[in-house]
């Protein structure tokens, strides 16, 4: 997984860095191929707010939480972004469009 972290209002210190690296990298599990992540720690007076982006095959997930420190923030983001995952991944994603059925000819339906 490639993890962009950008800090909104903050600086992104190492020790931030790997934190959000240890948590978000263990949602790398549910993907086969490489994909790319955009996290933004951000805070807003007395809240911090972490906000994540991935794009995968036909959708984009997004999520963000807040709380009153970056750590927890970050704890409730990866909890609420891994139940999103699981449910984008449980979907049939390999149904067939809708196909309209043609009516058979001769078969039609009389009122009398």
């Amino acid at each position: 997984m490639i993890l962009n972290i950008t800090g909104r209002n903050i600086e992104v210190t190492p020790a931030i860095r790997d934190y959000v690296q240890n948590k978000i990298g263990r949602l790398d599990k549910f993907f086969d191929t490489a994909v790319e992540a955009q996290i933004i720690p951000s805070v807003e007076r007395l809240d911090h707010n972490a906000e994540v982006t991935l794009h995968v095959k036909g959708k984009t997930l997004h999520c963000s939480e807040s709380a009153e420190s970056l750590y927890a923030a970050i704890d409730l983001l990866t909890d609420k972004f891994e139940r999103q995952i699981i449910k984008y991944k449980t979907k049939n994603q390999g149904h067939p469009p809708h196909v309209a059925h043609k009516r058979l000819e001769g078969t039609e339906d009389t009122l009398s």
